[in-house]
């Protein structure tokens, strides 16, 4: 399994969970089966809204999830159509969120539970 969490630091698992997916400054993609992380810039961080693109950062990563803190429908969408599943987390480092996609404590986001603005995460 190999998530990815998008960060607003790049200083490894402590690294601080990124409120917006799409406006991250990073994103961290950690491999279960090995335990190894790896980085990816988000060069495409400031952007209209809407108008994110980090699929194409990302589409070669061979990504399973995406956990964020919150995900509107058209990320969520692309995300889907591209096989992937997303998950919902409050935790505020990556080490956290790797704890607790262990325990079963995140919640997957569906097209019901999408956020309709940023003020539900």
């Amino acid at each position: 399994m190999r998530l990815c969490i998008p960060t607003i630091t790049n200083i490894g698992l402590q690294a601080e969970v990124s409120g917006h997916f799409g406006s991250a400054q990073f994103f961290i993609i950690y491999d279960f089966e090995t335990g190894r992380y790896e980085f990816v810039t988000n060069t495409n961080s400031h952007h209209s809204h809407g108008m994110c693109q980090p699929l194409s950062l990302l589409g070669d990563k061979q990504i399973d999830a995406i956990v964020c803190q919150g995900m509107g429908m058209g990320a969520f969408q692309k995300i889907t159509s591209a096989g992937m599943k997303a998950f919902r987390t409050q935790a505020q480092t990556v080490e956290q969120v790797i704890k607790d996609y262990n325990g079963s404590l995140l919640e997957e986001i569906t097209i019901e539970n999408t956020c309709s603005d940023h003020s539900c995460h």
